[in-house]
């Protein structure tokens, strides 16, 4: 697995053993990262399940400022500890090693806000409606924020209000969905 642009084109990372993470494809990264090219730069982001940390790390290569990377194995964020050592990324960075309910509340509680997040979970969770409201409760995301969902076709979907559905695009057996943000003065402001 390699940083496909960016400041670090072609580093090669780390990446956890086993079934407990799902590492993107690199086919289905570019296409992801090709939709995101015009929301990244300055971006403050947030991946919730990091497992190697590919998608924040893809992020700030590609001009994000800075990342959370949450995972709840420790193999997964050791992984994602040597690969922030290898590109040089510790300061733009902060790892939490716990589940993300935990994650997201003590986000919260540190007044962290995010332009995107990711949201590429392990195979056992299949349902993220329950994240995507602590995101909201925990007042978690800038208004106009985008939440990236990656997900195996034929599991569960939909966020609901004040999440709309931009992009859903499908890869083989994997699908994208990219939803946008709209905070409670924003659906004030909607027709």
């Amino acid at each position: 697995m390699r940083i496909i642009a960016g400041e670090r084109r072609g580093a090669q990372l780390y990446a956890p053993k086993g079934m407990d993470t799902r590492p993107t494809q690199a086919m289905v990264r570019e296409a992801l990262f090709n939709i995101l090219q015009f929301d990244l730069q300055g971006a403050q982001v947030l991946d919730l399940f990091g497992g190697s940390g590919a998608l924040a790390l893809e992020a700030l290569s590609r001009g994000a400022a800075t990342a959370v990377l949450v995972d709840s194995d420790r193999a997964a964020v050791d992984c994602m500890r040597r690969n922030l050592q290898k590109l040089r990324y510790e300061a733009r960075c902060r790892l939490l090693l716990c589940d993300y309910q935990q994650a997201l509340r003590r986000l919260g509680k540190d007044g962290a806000r995010f332009d995107l997040v990711f949201l590429d979970p392990p195979y056992r969770v299949t349902d993220l409606r329950p994240v995507a409201q602590t995101l909201r409760r925990e007042n978690l995301l800038l208004p106009g924020a985008l939440l990236v969902w990656e997900r195996a076709a034929g599991e569960q979907t939909g966020f609901e209000a004040p999440y709309t559905l931009l992009k859903r695009r499908a890869y083989g057996q994997t699908v994208i969905d990219l939803y946008r943000f709209a905070c409670a003065d924003d659906q004030e402001d909607m027709p």
